[in-house]
């Protein structure tokens, strides 16, 4: 045994005063007698008074003499040498990725506990002029403990980490570690985890001595590798579904399926080893929002599931986001070559000789046609060149335009639209639309007007496209792009499929928002600030349903909803690594083959403690003990002169 701190030992001569103090201690006893016939023992209480006497046995001072034999012990912080993984400059790779949430450990634990034990038996083999740096390893590797050799420290910043539900960014972990082996001689790396590297076994030049420790017991682990859907035109929407087995035997599972809350289906199915099965539905019920797919195992299954965190999986409705709109015309080309180009628009084509379909739709663009009975649809409408007058307005007569087109460039509805070069042989006038704004206006009349009315936004050409040459100029798809996000706004996130957890959502909120806030799946929240035209969105640190609201103001002006999975066959593969290849390198399981130092200065200080609490007990008691038998000596003796 050894100290780091020996001239802390100089502390036991704390033990002389201590002693003194017991020599120089009064020992006199006042007591009520009874006669006078006792003051022969005043000979004695000189005697009492008297200094420098000789030590009597005194449990007292025995423990308080071990009190501070323990304390000084511990101060010189004893230690003595063991074996250990690694020395010098350490840094150490902590794995938090999901697998690392298996519970395959004894007693049911997860191997992220058991990775932060064999961290912390590192720090306890720490030499005096070792340091250590953790780096925990998830989806963004981070320092949890920078370089020190505090072990204080760097056990509450072990015991203070979690696993992630994500993957280990492992490039980026050993990047920022061979950061700290610049004009490091002694440097050494030790990586704890269950399994591969990854794209970061490429990387080339790691520095120092490279340690791993393996993680993990098990392969068993079901898991949801996929789940999209689709809608096709006039087709019920679809479900596929990928259901994996990692393990080496097969394995029953129940996959159930909710739709927007509702329990949909439940069916049960046996997946073989180390294979995967599709499931497809396509009796999904029309007009859905979102789709929650989970698996459980039946209760008499031999086989375990040690992973929980990718029995779950979430979709949202591909269909979410466009908008139904019904064209009624004899025959336009140019709106139909429109409508067909914008991916937000699905655009059915009615038939003007009948009526208007019973199916709702979102837009009702009626060009050169009305309604025979004069009732418009229940909708959003865009009327291009109306024959008739309505309750919304009034038809005037034809006329011819004159002098220059006048657009109104300030708006987003006519942004970029220029009518300079555009020639326009005649349009209608209207009346009683003074609920509508005036986008672009000759002097004779307005070309096009848009505003809302009744609950429902309303856009006017007054003219016919074929009296123009509109459709040949760039104005013209740009104006009904314009118009049509303005009916339909244009989709502020873009994620078919979802994402992955720990991936980043470009979120591009139109121009009149001032800010976006976002619904987690725990349903916390936070806000983003608008400062510039795409914000980015990055804690999708958890997986399950995400809530997007843009806001204008106080008032929510857009929402849409996206899925964030975990879907990584690198974490849902819980087959732990017993090897890890590293710079062309394969690296073995460490082994503890260099020498540390493992103090106990916290067990004798404890043990003090434990002593001190002893001691207090036992004053204690003399004192009650003194403090009863006192009034027995003090009764008078009836009688006796005194």
């Amino acid at each position: 045994m050894a100290f780091l701190i020996p001239i802390a030992l100089l502390g036991a001569l704390l033990a002389i005063p201590i002693v003194l103090l017991y020599m120089l201690r009064l020992r006199r006893r006042e007591v009520v007698v009874s006669s006078t016939f006792l003051w022969q023992q005043i000979v004695r209480d000189n005697e009492a008074n008297t200094p420098w006497q000789r030590l009597r046995r005194n449990l007292l001072l025995f423990l308080q003499l071990i009190i501070l034999a323990l304390l000084v012990l511990a101060l010189a912080r004893p230690f003595i040498t063991v074996p250990a993984v690694s020395t010098g400059q350490i840094e150490l790779l902590l794995d938090a990725s999901a697998s690392m949430n298996a519970n395959d450990m004894p007693n049911g634990e997860t191997r992220f506990d058991e990775a932060k034990r064999q961290a912390l038996s590192i720090v306890d083999t720490l030499g005096q002029n070792d340091t250590m740096t953790i780096i925990r390893v998830a989806n963004v590797a981070e320092v949890i403990a920078p370089a020190t050799g505090d072990p204080s420290l760097l056990r509450t910043a072990i015991n203070n980490a979690h696993p992630s539900e994500a993957q280990a960014d492992w490039v980026g972990a050993l990047t920022l570690a061979s950061a700290d082996a610049i004009n490091v001689s002694d440097f050494n790396m030790v990586v704890i985890s269950d399994g591969g590297l990854g794209d970061a076994s490429g990387l080339p030049g790691v520095p120092g001595k490279v340690q791993y420790i393996p993680i993990g017991r098990s392969t068993d682990n079901l898991a949801i590798t996929a789940l999209s859907t689709r809608s096709l035109p006039g087709q019920a929407p679809e479900l596929f579904a990928e259901v994996t087995n990692y393990g080496q035997q097969d394995a029953a599972v129940i996959f159930d399926l909710r739709v927007d809350g509702n329990l949909f289906s439940a069916a049960n199915y046996t997946v073989k080893a180390g294979s995967s099965i599709p499931i497809v539905t396509t009796a999904l019920p029309q007009n859905f929002t979102l789709l929650q797919a989970g698996l459980t195992t039946p209760s008499d299954s031999q086989v375990p599931d040690y992973l929980a965190e990718d029995n779950a999986a979430w979709t949202v409705s591909s269909g979410s986001g466009t908008r139904r709109a019904l064209l009624m015309s004899s025959e336009n080309r140019f709106l139909e070559q429109v409508l067909r180009s914008l991916p937000s628009i699905e655009a059915f084509k009615g038939d003007v000789k009948r009526p208007l379909p019973a199916d709702k739709f979102d837009l009702y663009i009626l060009d050169g046609w009305l309604p025979t009975d004069g009732k418009l649809p229940d909708g959003d409408l865009l009327i291009i060149n109306p024959p008739s007058s309505t309750s919304l307005f009034t038809v005037g007569e034809e006329t011819k335009p004159a002098g220059a087109f006048t657009v109104k460039s300030n708006d987003p509805r006519t942004t970029f639209v220029d009518f300079k070069d555009v020639n326009i042989l005649k349009f209608k006038t209207l009346s009683g639309v003074d609920w509508a704004e005036p986008l672009v206006t000759t002097t004779t009349g307005p070309l096009l007007v848009a505003g809302e009315q009744d609950g429902r936004q309303v856009a006017i050409l007054t003219f016919d496209i074929h009296d123009s040459d509109l459709p040949l100029h760039i104005t013209w798809p740009i104006l009904m792009a314009n118009l049509l996000e303005w009916f339909t706004p244009g989709a502020i996130i873009s994620v078919p499929n979802g994402l992955q957890v720990g991936a980043s959502l470009p979120i591009r909120p139109p121009f009149e928002a001032t800010g976006v806030h976002v619904t987690l799946p725990d349903g916390s929240s936070k806000d983003l600030p608008i400062d510039r035209q795409t914000v980015v969105f990055a804690d999708t640190h958890e997986p399950g349903l995400y809530k997007i609201d843009i806001l204008k103001g106080d008032e929510i002006i857009q929402s849409a909803s996206f899925a964030v999975n975990l879907f990584a066959p690198t974490e849902s593969n819980i087959t732990p690594q017993q090897t890890i290849s590293l710079s062309g390198n394969t690296i073995a399981a460490a082994t503890r083959d260099e020498v540390g130092q493992q103090e106990f200065w916290p067990w004798a200080a404890l043990l003090a403690l434990l002593i001190l609490m002893i001691e207090w007990l036992v004053y204690q008691r003399r004192m009650q003990a003194r403090t009863v038998f006192r009034p027995f000596f003090r009764q008078p003796v009836q009688g006796v002169a005194r």
